[in-house]
């Protein structure tokens, strides 16, 4: 049976809501410049923590027993990330060149698609398994937070040029 959850992040908020029916079944807490974050969906917690500078990876722990659940790598190109659970591999792409639809799936096919404007967004899935619904739009915060530090680090200072 397909479910469909819609999130919503205010612009200057930190928090993904994620909605089933209008009513909040879970979060994801983006931790802007930190190394960790931590979310919830239909009541399992879990924890992420990034490890790592240039080549930088993400593990999944159960915030109840604090047990790893997961592992996350990504790609230099900031596209594709590989995500090894439960003694499978999982991968994450992007659908399109805007970034707004991406999914997660294995060799036995699609597992989640995920769909987004700029502050709401779409996930839709078969499967119960709260930790890839949850992992999958972990991801895509991930690559945004990354992006936006590398134009700041690039726009930035170049702007400060130009006023000068």
């Amino acid at each position: 049976m397909k479910t469909i959850l819609n999130w919503k992040k205010g612009l200057f908020k930190s928090i993904y809501e994620i909605y089933a029916d209008k009513v909040l079944v879970g979060y994801l807490n983006e931790k802007t410049w930190t190394e960790s974050s931590h979310g919830e969906l239909h009541g399992e917690r879990f924890n992420f923590r990034t490890k790592g500078f240039l080549k930088q990876k993400t593990l999944v722990f159960n915030n109840l027993n604090n047990n790893l659940l997961g592992k996350i790598t990504y790609n230099s190109w900031m596209t594709k990330a590989k995500i090894e659970y439960s003694d499978k591999i999982y991968y994450w792409e992007f659908d399109n060149l805007l970034s707004s639809s991406w999914r997660l799936y294995n060799d036995e096919g699609l597992q989640v698609r995920y769909n987004r404007s700029l502050s709401e967004g779409r996930i839709e899935y078969d499967l119960e398994n709260n930790f890839l619904v949850i992992t999958g739009l972990y991801i895509n915060n991930y690559y945004w937070q990354t992006t936006m530090v590398i134009l700041m680090t690039v726009f930035l200072p170049l702007g400060l040029v130009i006023v000068n």
